[in-house]
């Protein structure tokens, strides 16, 4: 897990040459409305989507998490099925219904009954590399090939040249944080054994949400995570009794960036004041990067870094998840 990890840089690069490389289809006729389905470690590249694409598209993104696709799905939609296995239950009977509506299904998936169902309807397939060891470890490969769909198919601008740029600078985040007495090493230290909460807004709210993930799959251990602005009309509120409890098992992260709306920042300085008594500690990450996508990419390199030394810490093997396995099992019977 920490070679794949600190691999992103490489795995962002790869992911951009192949999907650019290839003899695929761009997507044909109008396009609406794009949807991205997933789940888990895989669901993230959905939300990374939203979050990089939806503020310059013309037509809305949804992220699906579940079995079902908006009615509003239909032929002029572009739907993407992404699952590492290709075999998550969820999104393969997602990436079906859409199908049968008509709608333009693009898969990234590393084979299973999602690649078959591809070769079945003639999808486009982005190959996901089978040497990844978990599906959280493949947001590179995931991630980026809807993102060059949407610039092939003339929805959204500059994306191999930003691809590009995020590699460069992660490369430069990734660099540092291999190194002794790092940035994600001392905030592992600083969170301890308490059960980090993480805050972000715009695009570090999804940052915040694979800190969370991380946390939960890599270190074992609870993790929780919220918006700004949201949370100032409703969980700030929530923390007015208890501060005898939550100040001794809570440790706040707000993850920060330098494209956050001036109220957003003002809001940080008094949630913090709000929190100062009811949390162990108060912790801030600035991401890296010259645009949203670059700031994204890097503040989810540093949690999942941080993750991993949570793990370590505690002599827990960041890779396997058993009870996720398990579940899965007796689903499946």
């Amino acid at each position: 897990m920490w070679e794949a990890t600190a691999g992103l840089p490489e795995q962002m690069a790869a992911a951009l040459a192949a999907a650019t490389g290839g003899d695929r289809p761009a997507p044909s006729g109008p396009v609406t409305n794009v949807v991205a389905c997933g789940m888990g470690g895989s669901g993230i590249a959905g939300d990374v989507l939203a979050a990089v694409a939806g503020p310059d598209l013309s037509v809305p993104v949804s992220v699906v998490k579940s079995y079902d696709v908006p009615g509003f799905v239909g032929p002029d939609s572009l739907v993407f099925a992404v699952s590492c296995s290709g075999n998550t239950e969820e999104t393969v009977a997602a990436a079906f219904a859409a199908g049968q509506a008509g709608a333009q299904v693009v898969a990234v998936t590393g084979g299973g009954r999602l690649g078959e169902l591809a070769t079945e309807h003639g999808w486009p397939v982005f190959d996901v590399p089978g040497d990844i060891p978990q599906p959280r470890a493949a947001l590179g490969a995931m991630a980026v090939p809807p993102l060059v769909v949407l610039e092939q198919a003339g929805l959204l601008d500059g994306v191999t040249r930003r691809v590009a740029a995020t590699v460069d600078s992660l490369s430069a985040r990734r660099d540092r944080l291999v190194q002794p007495g790092n940035l994600a090493e001392d905030l592992a230290r600083r969170i301890g054994r308490t059960i980090p909460l993480v805050y972000g807004a715009g695009s570090a709210a999804v940052a915040a949400q694979r800190w969370k993930t991380q946390v939960n799959e890599n270190a074992k251990s609870p993790a929780f995570w919220s918006a700004l602005p949201e949370l100032c009309h409703n969980e700030v509120a929530g923390w007015g009794q208890g501060g005898d409890v939550t100040r001794q098992v809570l440790t706040l992260v707000n993850l920060r960036h330098g494209g956050e709306h001036p109220q957003v920042s003002r809001r940080f300085a008094l949630v913090a004041d709000v929190l100062l008594e009811v949390v162990a500690d108060i912790l801030e990450v600035r991401a890296d990067g010259a645009d949203p996508m670059a700031r994204l990419f890097d503040l989810v390199m540093v949690g999942d870094f941080v993750s991993l030394y949570l793990a370590a810490r505690e002599g827990t093997d960041p890779g396997p998840v058993p009870v996720l396995d398990d579940l899965k099992r007796q689903l499946r019977q």
